[in-house]
């Protein structure tokens, strides 16, 4: 294969290593065969142009590349435009199907074989089919698709290697007839098959790097897609026969996680669940330990006392190695003590979520209310979990299907939600001048949110995608599964994460010491007081929680204020710049630019709304 594509995926270092790419629908279990064929060598990079992360790895003689969860091969959102990069430019395509979805699966497994590259079909969670009572003719579904068909179940290991053995006895399948004559058609001015497929679905993308003019595209993908969804119906009707009533039970719970009454219960109890292991478990018991007994009480201690041995802890180097924001001490504390903590967190119930299939229930039963911010229902993870840390917050919006739905989310999230050490402080300010100015706070504070996911939708350019999205059944999470990939994904956010907040605690220090800290402080003492009507000393509040936002928000229960003052100081120090380690957060998953511009606005909104509140009750 070869030939000119949009991007080439990520390259490892060997040259001439043919590749192996696995694809498959999301929550289909390919992280376990990625995992099981590369070992421990893994590369994680974003493709190019986009936020979209690509592993790859090595697995013998091949380069190994895994690719977004995708339905089809398209140009209709990022993770589609990454797949398809990655799936034209593979030697061979694993294509990882859920056996008690075939119908749904199938569809992308015949546009890979469309496209005439080299097939194997791994047939995962047999055990769970066998279990509904689903028989599945592998035998004979290799015959209608022309390709090896292996049964697996590779959270327990079995099929894993008959895979893997296939990859070298791998052959193209056979084609649909009628989406045959159009692809063949196209060959004479597109030497490359799999993209004269792209070109016959009405891809722009595609076309325009091989300078074919299309007509009618959205006609002829229609029909493509007609074309291929009959074909699939007729092979799961040669090769599958199912019993009357299989998985009664798991359908019932799925209905009901789907139903307005029940959904709506178990929408509270999940996100309730989630927000006590993430929110209130993690960020409040467990960080409790890790970043204030360990590393605040032994880990740093031990450190100043290391470096005072060879370096002065107050001159500059000391300051910027073991100082307040050191890069020794703040930097490892946050890393280690903090993000670790919550990352993995974050990225196990999310993992628990997948694996049970949950996930595409939550984001169906909320999409109408998401779609009105412009946003769609899968949009309501990184939003709840912002309200137990920002930072998992932004790095959740990976999971939304556009650029624009990314920045919208991540827009809320650091505009407008308060994160859960925050909100201890704002909770029990709030419980000392009663339920009036509570209310007060709590309608204010959702005004904002309604009003930036309102003009963010409006100003972002592009349309909210549609939430097109089938639902897995209903199953028993495996740990092993869970762990592997709650392992894997912190790891590689962790190696990535580390350099930004070095950057960030070498800029604090640089600020600090040259004063600039100080201006700050002194700058807002007359907005704070004029504006704002509050004492000049809530100015040292909104400074220390640019560093941390509970630091902030403790600030100002040192001061002496009035019910509407606490009002206006909580309204304003909820909407105020994301802390130091939320913004390099944002910086690596948003860019530089795009973080300057939200840190920026952050300011604005805090103090505007903030002072037009403290004019109207002050």
């Amino acid at each position: 294969m070869g030939g000119a594509h949009t991007h080439s995926p990520p390259q490892l270092s060997a040259e001439g290593r043919k590749k192996l790419v696995l694809a498959g629908n999301p929550n289909v279990g390919k992280s376990v065969f990625f995992g099981a064929f590369s070992g421990m060598y893994v590369e994680v990079s974003n493709f190019p142009g986009t936020t979209v992360e690509v592993l790859a790895g090595k697995v013998g003689d091949w380069a190994l590349f895994d690719t977004p969860g995708v339905y089809g091969v398209g140009s209709f959102n990022d993770e589609e435009r990454v797949a398809r990069d990655v799936i034209l430019d593979a030697d061979v395509v694993v294509n990882v199907v859920d056996s008690t979805h075939l119908e749904r699966d199938l569809f992308l497994t015949i546009q890979i074989i469309d496209m005439g590259i080299p097939v194997v079909v791994a047939l995962n969670f047999a055990d769970e089919a066998e279990g509904l009572g689903l028989k599945i003719g592998a035998g004979r579904l290799s015959e209608l698709l022309g390709v090896e068909v292996i049964p697996c179940t590779a959270v327990a290991g079995r099929g894993i290697a008959e895979v893997l053995a296939a990859v070298e006895r791998a052959r193209p399948g056979i084609p649909t007839p009628e989406i045959e004559k159009r692809v063949t058609a196209l060959l004479d001015r597109i030497d490359e098959r799999p993209e004269a497929l792209m070109v016959a679905e009405g891809d722009e993308v595609v076309a325009g790097i091989h300078g074919v003019h299309l007509s009618g595209g959205e006609k002829g993908r229609e029909e493509i897609y007609i074309l291929r969804r009959a074909r699939v119906n007729e092979v799961v009707e040669k090769a599958v026969s199912r019993p009357a009533g299989g998985g009664a039970l798991r359908s019932a719970i799925g209905a009901l996680c789907l139903s307005p009454f029940s959904g709506l219960v178990i929408l509270f109890l999940v996100l309730w669940g989630s927000y006590e292991l993430v929110g209130v478990l993690i960020a409040g018991e467990v960080v409790g330990v890790t970043e204030e007994k360990i590393m605040q009480g032994l880990y740093e201690p031990w450190v100043r006392g290391a470096v005072a041995r060879f370096i002065s802890p107050d001159g500059f180097l000391g300051v910027l190695l073991v100082g307040e924001f050191g890069v020794l001490t703040m930097t490892v504390t946050y890393l280690l003590g903090l993000l670790l903590p919550l990352v993995a967190g974050f990225y196990l119930t999310l993992s628990l979520l997948e694996d049970s299939g949950y996930l595409p229930r939550l984001a169906a039963f909320v999409d109408r209310v998401m779609s009105s911010i412009g946003l769609n229902g899968r949009a309501v993870i990184p939003i709840i979990l912002g309200f137990g840390c920002v930072q998992l917050g932004t790095i959740t919006t990976r999971i939304l299907g556009s650029n624009r739905e990314r920045t919208i989310a991540t827009a809320i999230l650091n505009f407008v939600i308060p994160c859960s050490a925050q909100i201890g402080v704002i909770t029990g300010m709030l419980a000392s001048i009663g339920p009036k100015y509570t209310a007060a706070y709590g309608l204010v504070i959702f005004a904002c949110l309604v009003a930036v996911g309102t003009v963010m939708g409006r100003a972002v350019p592009g349309e909210t995608t549609p939430l097109l999205i089938d639902l897995p059944p209903m199953r028993l999470p495996k740990p092993s599964n869970v762990l592997r990939k709650t392992g894997m994904r912190t790891f590689f956010f962790m190696k990535e994460a580390w350099p930004w907040f070095m950057a960030g605690a070498l800029g604090v220090t640089l600020m600090l010491q040259s004063g600039l800290l100080d201006l700050w402080q002194k700058f807002l003492s007359p907005l704070t007081e004029g504006w704002l009507k509050l004492p000049g000393e809530a100015a040292t509040a909104f400074i220390m929680g640019m560093v941390r936002r509970d630091f902030g928000a403790a600030g100002l229960m040192e001061l002496s204020l009035s019910p509407w003052q606490t009002v206006v100081s909580l309204v304003t120090i909820t909407l105020f710049v994301p802390c130091i380690a939320s913004l390099m957060v944002l910086f690596k998953e948003r860019g530089f630019r795009q973080g300057i511009y939200i840190w920026l606005g952050s300011w604005v909104l805090a103090f505007s709304v903030g002072g037009i509140l403290a004019q109207i009750v002050l």
